[in-house]
């Protein structure tokens, strides 16, 4: 599995319309067929930054991910938004995606 990490630092006038930028990326990204997830999440101590999880089966369809139309979209909707370059953590994880955390479960 690959496992990326993105941060963003928006633009603040672009911050709230930013999902809604990442709109069309997202919805293409998440019906890839490699693609195991694609999550974003908006910082609580930071409105202006957002974070992207995403995962894919296998480096080939993460290298699809790259090389399709929707991503350099993407990219180019993006770089209008942004206010500085993204930091990312690219990783390849053993295994296929999520397990059960041992340390923590429901209350009864």
């Amino acid at each position: 599995m690959i496992f990326i990490a993105v941060r963003f630092t928006v633009r603040p006038e672009c911050s709230d319309r930013w999902l809604d930028t990442v709109d069309a990326f997202t919805r293409a990204t998440r019906a890839e067929p490699g693609n195991l997830f694609f999550d974003w999440s908006r910082s609580v101590e930071d409105p202006h930054r957002f974070t992207l999880l995403e995962a894919f089966a296998d480096s080939d369809a993460g290298a699809a991910h790259v090389a399709s139309d929707h991503f350099r979209a993407g990219l180019e909707a993006m770089a209008s938004a942004i206010a500085a370059t993204p930091e990312i953590i690219n990783v390849e994880v053993p295994g296929q995606g999520w397990s059960e955390m041992a340390e923590l479960r429901p209350a009864p």
